[in-house]
């Protein structure tokens, strides 16, 4: 994919494990886009999550073809980047990202769940300098984010979402509170209910739409 000419185009990265994805993700990228101005949403897939137990994890082409499904026909691309880049944690990723596409500017999206761990990340600080952070309600989460150590510190870079999207330039740190009607879909959910999803994405071979990399189906993801 090309980047090299034209204007910046304003992108946001929505990353997880996808395990699987469902119409929460669908919508709360929708809305992060509208309210932000951005062009698209890049949804990374992770291989793996250092805070999180493989137990349970569906195989990475699975993952891939289930947020494929739920981003049709939208401002949505869904890659595995992160498995070509060899990164493991969200800050690597981030700037690995920013040297392959100098000519696109990011945003973070993440949820407020994640908001109320973020001081648990790796230089989760040097990921907030990194590029601006837009935090998205999630429903039994805005209390104990609000009143996070990562929020006690990110608060002072706060910003409305109008003034965001107005802005010519980005920089970083920046803090934008997303707040629309609660989704309380999760996979977790999904998972208890439909516990093969799964086994009917087992032999899709796809490719990843950023890279055009073939995904293969037999890969699992990394501990």
């Amino acid at each position: 994919m090309n980047f090299a000419a034209g204007p910046a185009r304003r992108i946001g990265l929505l990353g997880g494990s996808f395990n699987p994805s469902h119409g929460g993700h669908r919508r709360i990228s929708l809305f992060a886009a509208q309210a932000l101005g951005l062009n698209e949403v890049w949804w990374l897939v992770s291989p793996g999550n250092p805070l999180k137990s493989d137990k349970g994890m569906a195989p990475l082409a699975a993952r891939v073809a289930s947020a494929r499904e739920q981003a049709r026909r939208a401002p949505i691309r869904v890659t595995a980047i992160e498995r070509e880049l060899d990164t493991r944690y969200t800050v690597d990723t981030l700037r690995a990202l920013q040297r392959r596409y100098p000519k696109c500017r990011f945003v973070w999206l993440m949820g407020s769940d994640n908001l109320a761990q973020f001081h648990r990340w790796r230089d989760w600080r040097r990921i907030a300098r990194t590029m601006p952070i837009a935090v998205i309600a999630r429903p039994g989460y805005d209390g104990v984010a609000l009143a996070s150590p990562a929020m006690a510190w990110l608060r002072r870079y706060r910003m409305s979402a109008a003034r965001f999207k107005s802005r010519g330039e980005w920089s970083a740190p920046a803090l934008v509170i997303l707040r629309f009607d609660p989704d309380d879909r999760s996979a977790t959910a999904i998972r208890r209910d439909d516990p093969d999803w799964a086994s009917r994405h087992s032999d899709i071979a796809l490719r990843d739409q950023l890279t055009h990399r073939l995904i293969p189906t037999a890969e699992t993801a990394p501990v």
